[in-house]
């Protein structure tokens, strides 16, 4: 299973998008600072994420999600999985 996933920064607000084999490992790595993009900027929570059986499905939809450009797209995504 692959993910595409959307981190939120809880101390800016700020959002990231990526996609993975390993949800929750990404995660930690995100929070440990290795990952270049998002060194300094959390600590970060998973506040979206869907599930796809090939990478190349979850890194499509990741870049179709970047693509937007558009905070108000991203938040919308976020409430429709809000149960």
């Amino acid at each position: 299973m692959f993910y595409t996933y959307i981190l939120q920064s809880q101390k800016s607000g700020r959002y990231y998008i990526g996609h993975t084999a390993d949800l929750k490992e990404r995660l930690n790595r995100h929070n440990s600072g290795l990952v270049t993009a998002t060194r300094n900027k959390g600590p970060w929570k998973i506040v979206y994420f869907e599930v796809f059986n090939a990478k190349l499905a979850a890194n499509q939809r990741e870049l179709s999600i970047k693509k937007m450009k558009s905070r108000i797209y991203i938040e919308k995504l976020i409430q429709s999985q809000q149960i």
